[in-house]
């Protein structure tokens, strides 16, 4: 007789879970008219993250992608008016990537459909099992990685003077959320 895998059925849950949250953020996104796709909406959300606009290699690091395949995302974000490459001015062969006022609008977008989503899933769950639930969350977030931030929850601009191109970009401290 075999007994029932217990962390196999919760990797399996999760996996489940992860994928139905996709699906609705998805259909909110396309409801909405947002129109990017999911790499570019999780390169918009890490570009948030930096006090400064960042080198695509700092992008690329941070994604944990190759520099490639950020090249590939700005220029879809950039064609859309999201994003636009700007010269550094300390080193000239250095491109920086900064959010424009349409990049940071969609950004404002996606964060509601995520929020959307998030009801979506959670509207099973009374106060007290979403209080559980974050708290556990909090957990599994937290010992996966405690030396890398996460993405914020809300996303606000930075001051204008911080907005343009410096030579050591670094990610912004930022409250709880996901990359």
């Amino acid at each position: 007789m075999n007994t029932p895998d217990a962390d196999g059925i919760l990797a399996e849950q999760l996996l489940r879970l992860t994928r139905r949250v996709h699906r609705i953020q998805k259909r909110h996104m396309e409801a909405n008219g947002v129109g990017i796709t999911p790499a570019q909406s999780r390169l918009l959300r890490t570009l948030a993250l930096y006090a400064s606009p960042p080198r695509m290699a700092d992008l690329a690091e941070r994604l944990e992608v190759v520099p490639r395949a950020v090249t590939t995302l700005v220029d879809g974000l950039e064609a859309g008016g999201r994003v636009r490459r700007a010269p550094d001015p300390t080193n000239r062969r250095v491109i920086r990537i900064e959010m424009t006022d349409a990049g940071w609008r969609t950004l404002e977008e996606l964060r509601r459909a995520r929020r959307s989503a998030a009801d979506d899933i959670l509207a099973p769950l009374g106060p007290e099992q979403r209080e559980t639930l974050g708290g556990l969350l909090s957990t599994l977030v937290d010992g996966m990685d405690a030396t890398r931030p996460t993405a914020r929850d809300e996303y606000a601009r930075p001051p204008e003077d911080a907005r343009s191109p410096s030579s050591t970009p670094a990610p912004a401290e930022h409250p709880e959320g996901c990359a």
